[in-house]
This record gives C-alpha cells, sequence and structure tokens, in this order.
C-alpha cells in the first residue's frame, strides 16, 4: 500500500510535468518565435483552454502529500519555504499576464503581460529543477527533520544544473507545441529552435545522468525494483525510492515512505479516494481537450 502511495504521488507530479511543461515551456520561447502582437496573442491562444488545468494537478500533488506524506510536506516547506513563495508569486503573475492580456488594447500593456509572462515561465520551470535536483541529491535535516541548511545550500551547482536542464528541456517541448498548434511564422520558428535546442537538451542529459551518478547513485534501487521505472519522472523516482525527502550527506538521515507516512487506517482510506479522483480529472481533461480539438477542426 506505500509503494503504491509513492506510484500515485510520482504519477501526479509526472503528469503535471508533461502537462504544464508545454505551456511553462511555450511562455519561456515566445518572445524568440514571434515578432508582431498578432502572433504573440496565437502563441498564448493556444494553451489558453489548458494552462490553468494544468496547473490542478500541481494543487493535487501537493494535496496528496499533505494527505499521505505529511512529515514530508512539513520537512519540505521548512526547508523549501523561500523558493516556495517565490513559486507562489510566479504563478500569481503568469496567471494574471495571461488573463489580462486580453482586456487591454494597449500594445504596451501587452508587451508588458508578454515580458512577465515569459519571465514568470523561464523562472519557474529553473525553480521546479532546482527544487528536483536537492531532493535527488539531498538536504540536511536534523533529528526532528528539520532543514538545517541555507538558501545558498540549495543553490548548488548539480541542482542549478538541474533547473537549467529543466528550462532547456520545457523550453524544447513548448518549440514543439508552438510547431504544432499555431499557424504561418511562429510554427516555422518553433521548428527552426526545435532543431537547434534537443542536441543541447541531449547533451545537458548526459552530463547530469553522469552528475547523479556522483552524487547519488540509483543502482540498488534500480536493481532491486527495476518495475518502478515504469512510473513516470522514472529517473528521479527510481534514484529517491523508497526516500521522499533524502538526508544530505547521508541519505538515511531523511524521510522514507516507511517513515512518513499515516496510520495504515487513514492510508487505507484516503488512498482509494485520490486514485478515484485522479482518474476522475483524468477522463475530464481528456473529454475537455477532445471537444477543443474537434471544435477547432470543425472552425478550420
Amino acid at each position: 500500500m506505500i509503494v503504491v502511495a509513492f506510484i500515485v504521488l510520482a504519477l501526479m507530479l509526472g503528469t503535471y510535468v508533461l502537462l504544464d511543461g508545454y505551456d511553462l515551456g511555450v511562455g519561456t520561447i515566445h518572445l524568440f518565435v514571434t515578432r508582431t502582437d498578432a502572433e504573440r496573442a496565437a502563441t498564448i491562444a493556444s494553451i489558453g483552454p489548458f494552462w490553468n488545468g494544468n496547473e490542478v494537478w500541481l494543487i493535487a500533488a501537493g494535496g496528496t502529500l499533505f494527505g499521505l506524506f505529511p512529515l514530508v510536506y512539513a520537512s519540505s516547506f521548512s526547508g523549501f519555504y523561500l523558493p516556495f513563495m517565490v513559486v507562489l508569486w510566479l504563478l500569481m503573475f503568469r496567471g494574471i499576464a495571461l488573463e489580462l492580456r486580453g482586456h487591454y488594447a494597449s500594445e504596451l500593456w501587452h508587451q508588458f503581460f508578454d515580458v512577465t509572462f515569459a519571465v514568470a515561465s523561464a523562472l519557474l520551470a529553473l525553480l521546479f529543477g532546482v527544487a528536483l535536483g536537492n531532493v535527488v541529491r539531498g538536504v540536511p535535516l536534523d533529528a526532528q527533520h528539520y532543514f538545517k541548511g541555507t538558501f545558498a545550500f540549495l543553490l548548488n551547482p548539480y541542482a542549478v544544473g538541474v533547473g537549467l536542464l529543466a528550462v532547456l528541456a520545457l523550453a524544447m517541448h513548448g518549440a514543439a507545441w508552438v510547431a504544432l498548434r499555431v499557424e504561418g511564422a511562429p510554427a516555422e520558428r518553433a521548428a527552426r529552435a526545435l532543431r537547434i535546442v534537443w542536441p543541447i537538451v541531449l547533451l545537458f542529459t548526459l552530463a547530469l545522468t553522469y552528475a547523479t551518478f556522483r552524487v547519488h547513485s540509483p543502482w540498488p534501487n534500480l536493481l532491486a525494483m527495476p518495475w518502478i521505472a515504469l512510473a513516470p519522472l522514472a529517473s528521479a523516482a527510481a534514484t529517491l525510492f523508497p526516500y521522499l525527502l533524502p538526508g544530505f550527506p547521508v541519505a538515511e538521515h531523511g524521510l522514507s515512505v516507511y517513515t512518513a507516512t499515516v496510520p495504515p487506517a487513514t492510508l487505507a482510506t484516503m488512498l482509494p479516494v485520490i486514485i478515484i479522483g485522479i482518474a476522475i480529472v483524468g477522463a475530464y481533461r481528456a473529454f475537455v481537450a477532445g471537444r477543443l480539438d474537434r471544435g477547432s477542426r470543425g472552425s478550420a
């Protein structure tokens, strides 16, 4: 049951990265693949029906972490409090830029909101990557599982490297979305950007894979439970299991699924509810996306 809970949480985070990844990527690259206000408006409109719903998966993952692993939730917030506050502000500015852009006729305001959208999207990708890098590397926790590091500790070279890889990977994701979903010159520029970015992403991935083996070897977990690699965020999940928040420099000082979960009765009650909720949200997302696709083909 505890292992299933770990996989469910990994699934939700993986779904968030997959879905919100492309609209964060669109925000990161849209100033580079557009030249006019109309082109930027068309690029933003391509994610208009989806971006808000995509962020639901992040909220749901946070709620699942709180419900199933409250000690990990508390410890992570104590350590990542300042970055989490920055993430919340960036999410707000990004949402404001997307929602208010169409309410102002002034091109000056459009430019302001476009820059806000681009900067917030790129910084969110960077911060999410830095957070993932620190979780994989481990964080300093005391005996009560309180974070004992500093903000500078979180900006270590490995975590910053993972953050840069996240920006590049999501930019590639966004470029692929624009190339497929936006017509005209932006799609052509996005396709050219895609051809440039993907080799850089490949090189960064290889370099970070080597660095990951230096800071935390995944082989024991992969050999013991190779099937876990089927889960989303496979490499990170397989590297971490059974830890949700490994300690640094000794992983065993951190929090694992066996030491940080709720009582068995609570887990048995909450986990089926969460799984059913995931199925409902996923089915609704697929239904809405299908309706929008059919509507766009019909109008064309």
